[in-house]
């Protein structure tokens, strides 16, 4: 019988994989579609070598098949060789899982490798048929949640990346893409990968200066910046970057920021419960943060903002995220809200 694998996380799914112990079916659901592709693409190009997949491996897409049909071919045996690969892309548009479901409670094949890129979200497990598969999956094969990224983490989640592609970053350019491009771990990786062309052998460290370059982020007037500047209460240098604002208006806008700065509040004011609130490494443990370094901006915040005043603030985000979706806002453009929240954060 399969080792059972409940809830398992990338890494632990990567390294089965790479140590090519193969689970007879894996359901990949989530909001995340990075990791489930990256699990399916290594599946795709690993367990089969070239002239094994031109007759073991099968991709198709849930609008285009039935889930009968993917059934049907899991069961099949392999033609010389030891898997075969089935890829069901797009599972979530599959009508009826109840064959896939009965598939996977019977023992499923030992030879197969049946794929569910399930993306969009997760299965509903109040419908029978959803819960049902989901527990013989679990106890047959490996289920993987693949969750949207936390925005506190894309710092770490792009100094890791480029250091599994032996590069590195500063942390004033790490936040600076992650501010710019936000959770989108597709799109982030895409333009990491950009960037890290661009690298030469002999200097492989990413610095704010090549995010200009590369990605287009002004080293000087941007999402970091900004927050910086409003973290420091610097009133000249956040109305500097406001005016640059104005003139680029492609630079950034109330609706890329307004996520960002909520994000900070909030978490300013939970900072204020933590046990040792001058510590940075007190804060980052209370806030969840993997390091001191990443609490810094907090424990400036909580010399710079009382407590009532962050309260105001996430009011105040409230109120403009309202109006810049049209809500009691008959006129006001997104740079008059801007500037409206800034001087009210700052005065």
């Amino acid at each position: 019988m399969a080792e059972k694998r409940i809830g398992m996380t990338f890494d632990a799914v990567m390294r089965d994989l790479r140590a090519r112990k193969f689970a007879p079916i894996y359901l990949l659901m989530g909001e995340e579609p990075y990791y489930i592709d990256r699990i399916a693409d290594y599946i795709a190009e690993n367990v089969l070598n070239e002239t094994e997949r031109d007759f073991n491996q099968t991709v198709v897409f849930g609008s285009d098949t039935t889930a009968a049909q993917v059934a049907d071919m899991a069961r099949r045996f392999p033609m010389m060789a030891e898997h075969q690969v089935v890829i069901v892309k797009e599972a979530q548009n599959l009508k009826n899982l109840e064959p896939i479901t009965a598939y996977a409670e019977k023992q499923p094949t030992s030879t197969t490798v049946l794929v569910l890129c399930h993306k969009n979200g997760v299965l509903d497990r109040r419908k029978k048929v959803n819960s049902s598969l989901i527990a013989h999956v679990e106890k047959n094969g490996v289920l993987f949640e693949s969750k949207k990224m936390d925005e506190r983490s894309l710092p770490t989640f792009i100094i890791d990346y480029l250091k599994g592609k032996k590069a590195a970053i500063d942390h004033k350019a790490s936040q600076m893409i992650a501010d710019h491009i936000g959770a989108d771990l597709s799109r982030l990786t895409s333009e990491l990968d950009k960037v890290l062309i661009s690298l030469p052998e002999d200097a492989r460290t990413v610095t704010p200066e090549i995010v200009e370059r590369e990605i287009g982020v002004s080293k000087d007037f941007n999402a970091f910046e900004l927050k910086a500047a409003i973290v420091n209460r610097n009133v000249f240098k956040a109305n500097q970057i406001m005016k640059y604002f104005d003139k680029n208006p492609k630079a950034g806008s109330v609706y890329s920021f307004l996520p960002l700065l909520f994000n900070y509040f909030q978490n300013l004011m939970l900072a204020y419960y933590a046990p040792n609130r001058n510590n940075e490494n007190s804060v980052a443990q209370h806030l969840g943060l993997k390091s001191g370094w990443a609490a810094r901006d907090y424990v400036t915040g909580l010399r710079n903002y009382s407590g009532m005043k962050t309260m105001q603030i996430i009011s105040k985000l409230r109120e403009i995220d309202a109006k810049s979706k049209g809500i009691e806002n008959p006129n006001t453009d997104a740079g008059e809200l801007m500037k409206e929240l800034i001087f009210f954060i700052l005065h």
